[in-house]
C-alpha cells in the first residue's frame, strides 16, 4: 500500500524522539506516539517500517499510526506527539432561567401518584413545558446538585 504521508525525521528529532522514550518520565500516549514516528522514518538511517510492522511492535491500531505520521507530516513533531487539550471552558447545558424553571419544578409537588420528583420526571416535565428540547437525567442530576437545594 503507497503511504501518504511519509516521515522523514532529522536528526535532532530522532534524537528528541529517543530522549522522549529513554527518559521514561513521558506519559505512555507520547513514548507510544515516539516509538510510532521512529520506525515510519524513511529518511536516510530510518528503519522506514510497514505500517503492519509499527502496528504488531508498538501494539496500536492501524488508524493510531496513520493519525500520527499524517500528524507529524502536517502539523509537526510537537502536535503528533503530545494529546490537544479541549479548548475554552465547558458549555453550560442549561442558562440561567432554565435552571429557574428546573429548580421551580423541584419544589412543586410531584405528578399525581408520585411520592417525590425522579430525575427522569424532572427531564421529562421539563421538556413538556418547553423549558429546553431535549435533556438528560445526568444534567438535571448535576445542575440540581450544584444548586444546593433540598428535593426533600
Amino acid at each position: 500500500m503507497h503511504k501518504k504521508y511519509h516521515v522523514q525525521l532529522t536528526p535532532a528529532q530522532r534524537q528528541t524522539l529517543e530522549g522522549v522514550i529513554r527518559s521514561g518520565n513521558a506519559p505512555a500516549r507520547t513514548q507510544t506516539h515516539a516509538r510510532i514516528l521512529l520506525k515510519a522514518d524513511c529518511a536516510d538511517g530510518g528503519p522506514a517500517w510497514s505500517d503492519d510492522a509499527i502496528v504488531t511492535a508498538c501494539d496500536v491500531s492501524r488508524p493510531t499510526v496513520e493519525r500520527v505520521r499524517r500528524a507529524f507530516v502536517t502539523k509537526g513533531l510537537d502536535v503528533a506527539l503530545h494529546r490537544k487539550r479541549p479548548q475554552g471552558p465547558p458549555r453550560r447545558k442549561l442558562d440561567g432561567a432554565q435552571e429557574a424553571h428546573l429548580i421551580a419544578v423541584t419544589c412543586s409537588s410531584p405528578p399525581e401518584g408520585r411520592e417525590r420528583w425522579t430525575l427522569a420526571l424532572l427531564a421529562d416535565k421539563l421538556i413538556q413545558l418547553k423549558v429546553v428540547d431535549s435533556i438528560a437525567r445526568e444534567t438535571v442530576r448535576t445542575t440540581l446538585k450544584k444548586t444546593n437545594s433540598s428535593r426533600g
